[in-house]
């Protein structure tokens, strides 16, 4: 495939705490900022790219070159690219799968996505991971420290942030035949297309709701489960989510939430979330599922979790899985309630299928429930 035909010019990342780090660009040229975070994935970039759960930001790929098999346009979570800037070691001038449309950096300028290489990431990350997670910034114009870091702080802090009703959709939709045995509900807060296409195989029909899609409309669906997607922001910030949830339990319909969805769960359940350290995202997280003794090779992206000391002394909620790493809560269900939730992504594109159960068992809660 032919080289790249952009030319990189200087790049620079700044650092909350002040850390500066210097390379060349990759991408759209511009400024962008938000919350840095690493990636621990080998594969699977453009579907990491276009998960509206990085929306808002800073990504640093951690794999030591990027870009290498190209872009496909059907190889998305979403249809834009979601998150605010691109950090990364080394590109791929050249992408040696055939069946490509196009190069990465083609795509990130189409999508207009400021992007930095030639950093050194293995020394970026360790900072984060000891610091913890910070906000930094990416430009290709702002070559002065003071007028970039007067620039990073009109950045807003992740913690406090509503960010799901931003890429939620904006009007309903169906997925699937309506002639199909189940019905489901999606509360969209940044719901990914392989969620959609999992659910929709199991013989559902869905209807794709907006986030603040009120308990009543979502009924008139006449839903046989309901299911709370992943998405980015603060779950403590989402008290309209948690207020539907309590309804949908309330109203005794099977539910299934992944990742912030999960956390919502265990909100609507009386159980605190926090703000992580610096977060899981990879796709090698190992998790013990606690009701069949089994481990889990697992995908994550979350910044936020559930308090790990309420969890295990509730007396509505059972600890379902564990995180073998840090011991942070992975999965839950509602004690005499048909409801559920895992912290991880068992669709797993990118990553391992090792999870993927989990959606026949929320089919096998809703047949149950029809009996």
């Amino acid at each position: 495939m032919p080289a790249s035909q952009y030319q990189h010019a200087p790049a620079w990342l700044l650092l909350e705490d002040g850390t500066l780090f210097k390379g060349k660009s990759f991408g759209a040229k511009g400024t962008s900022g938000g919350e840095i975070c690493f990636n621990t994935g080998m594969t699977g970039y453009q579907e990491v790219f276009t998960d509206p759960s990085y929306f808002g930001q800073v990504l640093i790929m951690n794999n030591a070159y990027i870009g290498n098999y190209g872009v496909k346009k059907d190889d998305v979570e979403s249809e834009t690219v979601k998150i605010k800037a691109l950090v990364c070691k080394n590109i791929a001038h050249r992408y040696s799968r055939m069946t490509a449309d196009e190069s990465l950096e083609e795509y990130l300028v189409q999508n207009n996505i400021v992007a930095i290489y030639d950093v050194d990431t293995r020394a970026l990350v360790q900072h984060i991971r000891s610091k913890g997670a910070m906000n930094g910034i990416v430009t290709t114009e702002l070559m002065d420290e003071s007028a970039l870091a007067a620039e990073l702080g009109k950045v807003p802090d992740m913690k406090g942030l509503d960010l799901s009703s931003e890429v939620s959709t904006k009007e309903a939709y169906t997925v699937g035949k309506e002639t199909a045995k189940y019905r489901i509900a999606v509360l969209d807060f940044g719901v990914k297309q392989s969620m959609l296409r999992f659910l929709s195989g199991k013989d559902a029909y869905l209807k794709v709701f907006p986030a603040r899609t009120d308990f009543k409309t979502i009924m008139e669906f006449q839903p046989h489960g309901v299911f709370v997607s992943n998405g980015p922001g603060d779950p403590a910030s989402m008290d309209y989510a948690v207020g539907t949830i309590k309804n949908v339990l309330q109203e005794e319909k099977p539910l299934f939430g992944i990742c912030l969805g999960h956390q919502l769960l265990a909100r609507a359940n009386d159980l605190p979330t926090f703000k992580m350290h610096h977060g899981h995202r990879g796709l090698n997280h190992p998790v013990k599922n606690l009701l069949t003794g089994k481990s889990e090779i697992t995908t994550q992206n979350h910044g936020f979790g559930v308090d790990v000391k309420a969890a295990h002394e509730s007396n509505n909620i059972e600890v379902t899985h564990v995180n073998l790493n840090d011991g942070s809560i992975e999965g839950i269900r509602v004690k005499n309630k048909p409801a559920f939730s895992v912290q991880y992504h068992p669709e797993s594109t990118p990553g391992p299928h090792d999870s993927r159960y989990l959606f026949d068992d929320f089919i096998e809660m809703i047949e149950a429930n029809l009996k």
